[in-house]
């Protein structure tokens, strides 16, 4: 009987071990869809200021993410096309500064997260439902907004108690960005 127990025993770690030694299935390695109006010339910076915050968290391309870029070169009606083609590939995230890709991946999709990269306005163009609250599948940051645009008057007021004007300059060929004043 006492010889037994060591073998019952042997055969239990043994079998353990087995069962525990099966093939792990290879861990999926995230993939990013990044669309740009631009070219990498003219917006290449955008892309390269994404890939070095992502390295700063420990991502590497090709190692334990994959991006697959889009750059539409200046011709929008691309956009479109590139968004369905990112959505067919099963990217796990669509990312962009383009305010005509990110309206773009919003028609196409409401599963695969958005991050739109300083987008003019979300709230006025329908990316969001507001500022505290966007609500669907796109996150992301925005520079100029009407919401902010009273802060900022408010900020500006509080260092300079007795400023009584203020000039505001942009491009109106810019689009989207007049919106952020328009009700001032």
């Amino acid at each position: 009987m006492k010889k037994i127990i060591p073998l019952v025993t042997l055969s239990a770690m043994l079998f353990a071990l087995c069962s525990s030694a099966e093939p792990q299935q290879p861990k999926k390695i995230p993939r990013i869809g990044y669309v740009d109006a631009g070219s990498p010339a003219t917006t290449g910076h955008r892309a390269q200021a994404f890939m070095q915050g992502l390295s700063e968290l420990g991502y590497a391309d090709g190692q334990n993410i994959v991006i697959d870029y889009r750059w539409a070169e200046g011709k929008l009606e691309r956009l479109p096309g590139f968004v369905a083609e990112l959505i067919r590939g099963g990217v796990d995230v669509i990312v962009s500064s383009a305010t005509p890709a990110i309206r773009t991946a919003k028609e196409q999709n409401t599963t695969i997260p958005i991050v739109m990269a300083g987008v003019t306005d979300p709230v006025g163009n329908g990316f969001a439902a507001s500022l505290a609250h966007p609500g669907g599948n796109i996150t992301g940051l925005t520079h100029v907004s009407p919401d902010l645009t009273g802060k900022r008057l408010e900020l500006l007021k509080e260092i300079v108690p007795r400023l009584l004007r203020v000039a505001v300059l942009w491009n109106p060929n810019q689009p989207g960005q007049s919106t952020a004043f328009k009700d001032m």
